[in-house]
């Protein structure tokens, strides 16, 4: 198996709890009312939403993806830490076995926060390589539902306080 990693930073002006709550804790719910050309649904495969989980994210008409299974890793409430992996799906194709991605949103000095993003992408084979479209897809994915997420929060000041 062979590994491609890369890691991205996107700043925000909302504090970081409550970035936290919005992008992570409550993002199943979140996006599919704010971004439903990008996500349709989500819905918990097995578990409790905790450590373990397997969700199913149904993707919108806006994707030319139709679905991904979700695994939970870690949530790290206290440190605004998140890890999960995809582990099934569409958007693995035939190249990748899994997409793990860690998700940490800081505090900023100026009272907003910074969140990083780890993605790590497992191919199926040790010489395979990943397209660069593939991973700047995923960069840009990621950036569309955290702006979307922040432009809600902006507007619904009392939401996640």
């Amino acid at each position: 198996m062979g590994v491609v990693t890369y890691e991205h930073e996107t700043t925000s002006s909302i504090p970081q709890k409550k970035v936290f709550k919005a992008f992570v804790l409550d993002a199943d719910n979140l996006l599919p009312k704010i971004l439903p050309q990008a996500v349709k649904s989500v819905q918990i495969l097995e578990g409790n939403g905790g450590v373990g989980t397997l969700k199913l994210i149904t993707y919108g008409e806006a994707s030319k993806y139709k679905s991904a299974t979700h695994r939970v890793d870690e949530i790290d409430e206290a440190n605004c830490i998140y890890k999960f992996s995809v582990v099934k799906g569409d958007v693995l194709g035939d190249v990748l076995d899994s997409i793990s991605y860690v998700i940490k949103i800081e505090a900023a000095p100026d009272g907003g926060s910074v969140c990083k993003t780890i993605s790590t992408y497992h191919t199926k084979e040790k010489d395979q390589h990943i397209i660069e479209e593939k991973i700047k897809e995923g960069k840009e994915r990621t950036k569309a539902m955290f702006k979307a997420i922040e432009a809600h929060l902006h507007a619904n000041h009392a939401s996640y306080n």
